[in-house]
Formats: C-alpha cells, structure tokens, sequence
C-alpha cells in the first residue's frame, strides 16, 4: 500500500528527514546531518552566479565574463582616474589662457610651454588610462615607470638649477611634479585592475584566463603605441631640458635687474666711462635690437664704434624673453616694455643724456622711450625702422597662430638637440645666437609683440610721435635698407615719413646695397658709425 504522503516507489522522504511508514510496520527514523548553508553578507569575493553541483563555469561561457568593475577597489580607482583628469583638464585650460592673459600669481618668468607640455601629457596618460582601464597589461606598466623616472629627472633638474627654478616658477614646478605622481598613480592603477581581474577569474573559472580576445589584442597595441610615442616625447623634454640646464650656465655681460614690480628681471649692460678726463659726464648711446637678440650681430658694430673711439660709452639691454632677460607677463606692449627698461636703468644708476640706436621693430620701442624722455634725449638714430603703419605685418593673426604652435612644441628641442648634436651649436649660439629663435622665451616674446602689436603698441606709438613733435632739438637721423627700398614702394614711403619724426633732421641715409640688417655689410657700418660720431658730437657740444 502506498503512504498517503510517500512517493509512489516509496523511496523519497519528507521534510522531516523521516521515512513514511509503510503496511503498519513502524518505520525507524533516519537522522542524517543536513547541510548547512552559509547565509553570510556578500562581499566583493561573493560568487554573482552559483556553481552548479559545487563546479566552476567553463572560461567560454558567456555566464563567465569576468569585469574587475566588480570590485569596489577597483571601482574607486576609476572615480579617482576621472576626478584627476577633471583636475588635470581644468589645470591645462588655466595655463593655456595664461599664454595670452597672465592670471595673478600665475606669471612664471620662463616662456610657459614647458608647465603647458606637462599638463598635456597627463592629460593624454589619464585619458589613455581610462579608455582601456579594463584592459591592463604589463606594457602600459612598464610604459607609465620608464615616464614616471624621466619626469622624475626632469623635476631634480628644475629643482637642482636656480635659473631653471626662478623661469618655471610654482607653476612649472607644480606640474612637473603633478605629471610625475600621475604617472606613478596609473602604474599602481593598472596593477590593481590586474589584479581584480584574475580574482574574478579564479572566482568564476576556478583559473586566472591567460587568452585575450581580438578587441583586446587591438586595445593592447593601440595603448602600447600611444605610450611609446608619449615616452620619446618625455625623453625629448628632458634632454631639451638638460640643454636649458646648460645654458644656464652662460655669464651674462651685465647685470639682471628686478622690474614690474619685481615679477621679473631684464638684462642691461654697459660699456665705456661714465665721465671723460675732465669730469663731464658724457653723453650714453642707448642700443635697442630689432628682431633678434642685440648680442647676436647688431652690438657687435658699437663695439667697433667704441673701439675706434667714435663713442666714449654705451648701454644695451635684453627685451622681456630675449637672451638673459625674463618674459614679462602678459599681454606686454611695446610701452609696458620701455617702461620696464626705465626702472633696470634707474635701478642701475644710469641716466642721460641718451642718444638712441635701434634697428627694425626696435625702432618702435625706442621711439616711445624718447617720448618720455624728452629732457634727456639728445639723438635719434634709426637703422631701417618699422613705422608705427606697417605693425599689421607682425600683428597678423596668422603669423601669431604659427609662433603660438611653434612655442606649443618648443619643449620638444628637436631643431635645438639637432643643433647641438650635429651642427655644433653652442650655449652662445642658443642664448643669443643664431639658434635663438627657437628657444621658448623669444618664441613667447614674439608672441607677446604680435598680440597687441596692431592695438597697444601702435596706440602707444601713435601717441609718442605726437608728444616728440614737441621737442625740436632733438637730432634725427634715418640709415635705410637700399634694398627693401627698391623691393617695397610702401616701405620706401614710410622711411620717408619717419624723416619728419622731428624738425631736426640731421641725414637720411640709403645704403645702396645692405639689406634690412645695414650693419651686415661694410659700406652699411661705415654710413652708421659717422652718422653716430655726428650725433654723439653734437651731443658732447650740448653739454
């Protein structure tokens, strides 16, 4: 007879444990130990998917994809990827404006490519390290240590040269060192997620998984030569670095003097006696350079001129990013320059009378200085001098996009590294020479001149040309370029209108066969240093 609570072949039991007694025998009780189950809180090593009969899911069933997301360590080192680039991000738009615009407390006194070339590259290994945080490999890690030692170097270097120290600034130094902790974080970081992936692995499959599917094999080489290219960039950074370094080391002839505040300094030297045999204090030409740094060429026929005893003194100095000077703060016009060159000279304890020298867009600036020194200004001598009309030529917005991408990569140093490595380039060639325009500094400085070149500064020239209308005696001389005269119709026009800057027109001179530079050929020198011996005597004469 069947048990009303028994299954039909009597070989089931009920909840109890116990057997249904069957044809009125008494049945005896069976007490086998029932398996107690684990009823603990889950956690971040919690099976999601129960093992069947106490065995793992095969590697190929989809029910086994592993994600290291499951684990809240992991997860938390992605909220803190996000929230660095966010901070990063935001670090790099700052120091992008402050190319244009300095921000207070944000002027760093070198030319802020190098601080801007930091933060990008963070940026890049955030992002790169995001895009495939899933995906970690030994590549990456290896990758991330080789640029967190070179940015480590990098750093020492910055920390170890005073002159390095004093051009970056807190803000150079705060991004070397965020750029290198960064790097060192996303080592860490991919360890970790290595990690939680093979204990998702083991969890599911019972072994760690040593295949990769093809869109991880893709997502492996594409990260892995992103970073190779990141690590010759890092590894170009610091040798352009190094040569920085190197350069640091070049005396300057004269002195630096704090001006702005004491936000930077500029470079002035001079030359010769201050008073001749009898007391007399004598007249002080003043040289202003053109386009490129004046210890370059453009002193070099003063020298001469000293030497030959044309001229018993003179002074010169380095514009805001040229040579030994610091960059000013942005935006800098020709007007904010010249000021800056009246507090070196006052802090110097040089004054008057000046007789004035300048060559090409230098001519600008000592215009202006003239203007506000009248009592004390005596001469005038420009040497194919850019009129205040023909600023729109290195004003042009085009001209200023291709030396702001020019500075952008200036930390790379390819054109310098090539220089100093193969063309024999030295500390002289690159401070001042004719490798200086690839420095950062003048890039920056002539970045800084084409931004305000067609506003400010022509405002502020406009302006000087009426207040030096009212000093008569002031002598003139103009020496042009023979031939830019015959190349451009205007410019021959505007050298003839700079001859009515004043009503004391001494000589305007075309030097037949000199280019812009005149002092680059013989009979160009030889037009400047009489005309110079002619205004310095009258100078003399005035005493």
């Amino acid at each position: 007879m069947v048990s009303l609570w028994g299954s039909k072949n009597g070989e089931e039991e009920n909840r109890s444990g116990t057997s249904t007694p069957q044809d009125g025998q008494a049945s005896e009780h069976r007490s086998p130990s029932p398996r107690r189950e684990n009823h603990s809180e889950p956690n971040e090593r919690s099976r999601l998917l129960p093992s069947p009969h106490g065995r793992y899911l095969e590697p190929d069933d989809p029910a086994a994809s592993v994600s290291p997301y499951n684990l809240w360590s992991v997860r938390a080192l992605r909220y803190f990827s996000v929230l660095f680039l966010i901070i990063s991000f935001l670090w790099w738009v700052l120091l992008l404006v402050s190319i244009f615009i300095s921000p207070p407390m944000m002027h760093s006194r070198g030319s802020g490519f190098f601080d801007f070339s930091y933060t990008t590259l963070t940026v890049g290994n955030l992002l790169l390290a995001i895009l495939f945080f899933s995906v970690p490999n030994k590549a990456m890690q290896i990758s991330c240590m080789i640029m967190a030692g070179l940015l480590l170097v990098d750093m020492i270097i910055i920390l170890a040269v005073p002159r390095l120290r004093s051009e970056e600034g807190w803000v150079g130094i705060a991004s070397v060192i965020w750029a290198t902790f960064i790097a060192a974080y996303l080592v860490l970081t991919d360890r970790v997620v290595a990690w939680g992936k093979h204990e998702e692995e083991e969890r599911l499959t019972g072994r760690q998984e040593t295949r990769r599917t093809l869109r991880e094999w893709c997502a492996v080489l594409t990260s892995s030569v992103i970073q190779i290219v990141l690590i010759i960039l890092v590894v170009l950074f610091t040798a352009t670095l190094a040569l920085r370094a190197r350069d640091a080391s070049l005396h300057a002839p004269g002195e630096r003097y704090l001006v702005d505040g004491d936000k930077y300094k500029v470079h002035v030297a001079c030359v010769g006696n201050v008073t001749d045999p009898d007391g007399n204090r004598n007249p002080t030409v003043l040289l202003e350079a053109g386009e490129d740094p004046i210890e370059g060429t453009f002193e070099s026929w003063a020298w001469d001129a000293y030497e030959n005893g044309t001229i018993d003194r003179y002074c010169y100095w380095d514009r805001p990013g040229f040579a030994w000077s610091d960059n000013g703060p942005s935006p800098l016009s020709a007007g904010m320059a010249e000021v800056a060159l009246s507090e070196a000279l006052a802090r110097a304890g040089e004054r008057g009378p000046w007789i004035l020298v300048s060559a090409g867009v230098g001519s600008i600036y000592s215009r202006i200085f003239s203007s506000t020194h009248l009592a004390d200004v005596t001469g005038l001598l420009l040497i194919d001098g850019l009129h205040e009309d023909l600023l729109y030529r290195i004003g042009s917005p085009s001209r200023g996009f291709l030396l702001w991408a020019r500075g952008i990569i200036s930390p790379i140093g390819w054109d310098r590294l090539a220089g100093a490595l193969f063309q024999g380039r030295d500390r002289e060639d690159r401070v001042y020479g004719r490798s200086a325009y690839q420095a950062g500094k003048y890039l920056k400085a002539k970045l800084q001149e084409n931004l305000v070149a067609n506003s400010l500064t022509k405002n502020e020239v406009s302006s000087a040309r009426n207040i030096q209308k009212q000093s008569s005696n002031t002598s003139l001389v103009i020496v042009s370029s023979g031939i830019e005269v015959r190349r451009d119709n205007e410019w021959e026009r505007k050298q003839r209108d700079l001859t009515t800057l004043t009503d004391n027109l001494v000589a305007w001179d075309v030097v037949n066969k000199a280019p812009h530079h005149v002092w680059e050929t013989l009979e160009g020198r030889q037009a400047m240093e009489k005309r110079l011996g002619e205004l310095y005597d009258a100078s003399r004469s005035k005493r």
